[in-house]
């Protein structure tokens, strides 16, 4: 199990200016990987209530049970590894198992045992170390959409902000409102139906 606090800065962007950093970045094909996550919740959204997520995400040899609650500044992860055989178990409507996220659950009141799995979201991703910190460069696809999204994730709040924030002044990409990717795939698929 590990516990780390999530501090990162997100812009959504167009295509054109997606396009344009791909090409400053030079990133190419083969720095791209794609990764899906599986999103869970009660039936009433008792987390998406609490401003929290819970995701399971398929890493390089393993998949990962990621809890995220708010804290003042970020999110607190909590993440616990699963093997295949317990991911195929809960996606095929098994209970979570026994561990950090199931007990942190159990700390705002929500069972273990109501929880549905409601659906996913595929990301194509690569990263790229810059100023202290890592940009983010995601082109995701869920219900019928897809969006580009930079994110610039940091370990000191105040000073990736600014970093971030002269980043998109000096491209003259302008600031925008941006949710986080569990709320705008419930913004786009329950809002579809």
């Amino acid at each position: 199990m590990s516990q780390e606090l999530e501090i990162e800065f997100k812009n959504m962007l167009t295509t054109s200016e997606y396009d344009l950093l791909i090409r400053e970045f030079r990133l190419e094909p083969t720095d791209f990987f794609t990764q899906t996550n599986y999103y869970f919740d009660t039936a009433d959204f008792q987390l998406k209530d609490r401003l929290a997520a819970l995701r399971i995400r398929k890493r390089e040899s393993h998949y990962e049970l990621t809890l995220k609650t708010p804290e003042q500044i970020g999110l607190l992860e909590t993440t616990q590894i699963l093997a295949e055989e317990q991911v195929t178990a809960i996606l095929d409507g098994a209970n979570i198992p026994v561990g950090p996220v199931r007990d942190t659950l159990g700390t705002f009141g929500i069972d273990h045992q109501n929880l549905v799995m409601f659906g996913s979201l595929t990301t194509t991703r690569a990263e790229k170390s810059y100023k202290k910190g890592l940009l983010v460069f995601d082109k995701s696809f869920y219900g019928n959409t897809h969006d580009f999204e930079l994110e610039y994730e940091v370990t000191d709040f105040e000073k990736g902000q600014a970093v971030f924030t002269r980043f998109l002044e000096d491209r003259g990409i302008p600031k925008r409102p941006t949710m986080n990717k569990i709320l705008r795939f419930y913004e786009a698929v329950y809002k579809e139906k």
